[in-house]
């Protein structure tokens, strides 16, 4: 018999905690809940198991929602202690919760705990596993409350300014604030920043509050650096600060011969760790919220950091809701496929396939929709309540974009591939993709300019470099024409620049791709270390370097609109562990992976690249190539030679990488 755990309907876990998620963020003091759709839970739930026991015994089913059990047929209540007898039962626990909370049931007993082998259903005659965690695995941890850590964190100075006490805990965090020996009566506001400026602004800072009438506060989790208070004695009120945050453990890490390098991988390791929450946020201060293409870069990331599964798996199923689909995930039309491609990313670097099996009646009917909104071409086009995005970056959004279309197309591929690994036919997939490739082909390739353009309608021909950069990392085209979009667009100054992180991310990787690993070298230091020049301690959402002061902070026509700590801001993760440590899986789930390192113009660099399971140790000094891997399967390619990794022994050569 398992270790009891609390149960309830899969995905209704994560649904209930986005929902939660999604309602508490903070715009000007007012509650900013999300304009997309979100899924309600099933009021109805039905719990099944049948046991025996060899004895009579006591047993209580513990649930916050209204309901009873039935044994062998016959009634029981909830949270009340029932003997059972002696025999072979069929229990049958039926919940009902109209109040919003969650469904969920506990019982821990001699011959019977609630845990992966009971069944469910969400009232109708359809029956699937019921879904569990270990992170509740006691009657006393409720499953309707994420269970974050704390630990106390100190400012490092505090002064008077602005007519209030400024508090500054030195780099971004996320904590909550207690106010002690606060006088009573006083009207206070507290203003929270991300930069010392937002936190002295009274009238724009971003996330504020007011209190009166007690003499301690403990006020709500928040983003921040700087904190100030304004008002009549402040200076007496004693502060204190406990850092909220979820407890995983690095297992990759990066240095080399320039500092600036480690220091931007640890100020990326940081940004993570705090956008590493329920699910992965886009920022922590503005949206706190969860979009699906901010989390596709994560899920990329995490497996270079951490490897944690469970996160990645919580924030697919909670973007992924549950039908019926109405609008595009996020309402945005790429986030729709990227959240398809993200499960296919996900089964190979994992080899997951239960959870692609319990995911993929969700994803056919979200691929549904979003080929129910498609052209007479079989393209994206924008419909009503849709939002092509792409990237913050000027390009031609005329009718049908050229970059939406190769990610439906890499969707397509994906979606089939899904298909043929849950047993079902992927015809459909594979067909739409073949013809959607030949109409990409056909309107969007300019052959003057020997480059992918964003739109045929608007008749600009416009070439920006998003498109391109997809056909590069989607292989989208062959090596040669790779090769000439290398030239003609990446490489070509006069295309204009891309300023987001999140975007710069997908140039990089298309450099690495094309073997320039010293240009993707070259644009981190000068990108990341920007940034870092600018005193950031986390990185930002976006950052263009002609800006100047406090116009860095501006976005969305806000004054401080712009996230200072932002998830895709830890990009270079992901490429220092893919591409200079070189490790990456040739087969689902790592069951074998290679290991090439690349030095570019690093001349002596050591890190590790976690795996499911264990970790690879990559050291590159003096001309001697180190790698150590804690699992089997591993094949070592450096100058032209293949080298089996032995479990848990270092291989050393002598090399120029």
């Amino acid at each position: 018999m398992e270790k009891a755990s609390w149960l309830w309907y899969p995905g209704e876990y994560e649904i209930y905690h986005s929902n939660q998620l999604h309602s508490r963020r903070e715009d000007y003091g007012i509650d900013y809940v999300t304009f997309w759709q979100v899924p309600p839970l099933y009021p109805r739930v039905d719990f099944y198991k049948t046991f025996e026991n060899d004895r009579s015994f006591s047993l209580k089913v513990i649930s916050f929602s209204n309901g009873f059990f039935y044994l062998d047929g016959k009634q029981y209540p909830l949270n009340t202690p029932t003997r059972v007898k002696k025999g072979r039962h069929k229990i049958t626990v039926r919940l009902m919760n109209v109040s919003g909370g969650l469904p969920c049931i506990f019982a821990e007993s001699e011959f019977l705990n609630t845990d992966g082998s009971w069944l469910v259903s969400n009232g109708s005659a359809q029956k699937v596993r019921a879904a569990t965690s270990s992170l509740y695995d006691t009657a006393e941890k409720n499953p309707q409350e994420f269970p974050f850590s704390y630990r106390k964190i100190s400012y490092a100075s505090r002064e008077s300014a602005e007519g209030g006490i400024i508090y500054d805990f030195s780099r971004e965090t996320y904590a909550r604030i207690t106010l002690k020996e606060v006088p009573r009566d006083m009207p206070m506001l507290i203003c929270y920043g991300e930069s010392r400026e937002e936190s002295l602004d009274r009238e724009n800072a971003v996330i504020k509050e007011t209190v009166c009438g007690k003499t301690e506060y403990r006020l709500r989790s928040r983003a921040f650096r700087y904190i100030t208070l304004f008002g009549e004695n402040v200076e007496k009120i004693k502060v204190e600060a406990e850092y909220e945050y979820l407890p995983i453990e690095d297992v990759g890490f990066f240095t080399c011969d320039d500092p600036q390098v480690k220091e931007i991988y640890d100020v990326c390791s940081y940004t993570f760790h705090l956008n590493s929450r329920e699910f992965y946020l886009d920022g922590i201060k503005r949206d706190h919220w969860v979009w699906a293409g901010d989390a596709y870069q994560s899920f990329k990331i995490n497996n270079y950091l951490y490897f944690d599964r469970d996160i990645t798996k919580r924030t697919i199923r909670a973007l992924l809701g549950k039908p019926p689909y109405e609008q595009h995930i996020n309402t945005i039309n790429d986030y729709t496929m990227f959240l398809l491609i993200s499960v296919w990313e996900y089964y190979e670097a994992t080899a997951d396939i239960d959870f692609v099996k319990s995911v993929f009646g969700r994803m056919e009917a979200l691929y549904d929709f979003a080929e129910s909104r498609l052209d007479e071409n079989g393209f994206v086009c924008r419909r009503k309540g849709d939002w092509i995005f792409i990237d913050w970056s000027e390009m031609d959004k005329k009718g049908p974009v050229c970059a939406e279309q190769i990610l439906l197309w890499q969707a397509q591929n994906c979606m089939g591939r899904l298909a043929k690994l849950c047993g079902k036919s992927n015809r459909r997939y594979l067909s739409a993709a073949a013809r959607l490739k030949k109409n990409i082909l056909h309107f969007y390739w300019d052959r003057k300019k020997q480059a992918f353009i964003d739109s045929y309608e608007s008749q600009k021909r416009v070439v920006s470099r998003h498109a391109n950069i997809f056909a590069i990392i989607y292989d989208f085209v062959d090596p040669k024409t790779q090769e000439l979009l290398y030239r003609t667009v990446l490489k070509n100054g006069e295309i204009k620049q891309i300023t987001t992180p999140y975007f710069k991310f997908y140039e990089l990787l298309a450099f690495c791709k094309m073997g320039d690993l010293e240009r993707m070298q070259e644009h981190l230091t000068s990108y990341w270390g920007g940034m870092l020049k600018l005193g950031a301690t986390t990185f930002w959402e976006a950052y263009n370097p002609s800006q100047k002061g406090v116009k860095h902070y501006a976005m969305y026509r806000n004054k401080y609109g712009k996230s200072l700590c932002h998830a895709w801001g830890s990009g270079p993760i992901y490429l220092l562990g893919r591409y200079c440590l070189g490790v990456f899986p040739t087969s689902a789930g790592y069951r074998t992976f290679t290991v090439q390192p690349q030095a570019g113009k690093y001349r002596n660099f050591r890190g590790a690249v976690p795996l499911p399971n264990g970790k690879v140790e990559i050291s590159y000094q003096d001309g001697v190539l180190s790698v150590t891997a804690s699992r089997d399967g591993g094949t070592l390619v450096a100058e032209g030679r293949r080298l089996s990794l032995p479990k848990g022994e270092t291989v050393c050569i002598s090399c120029t990488l």
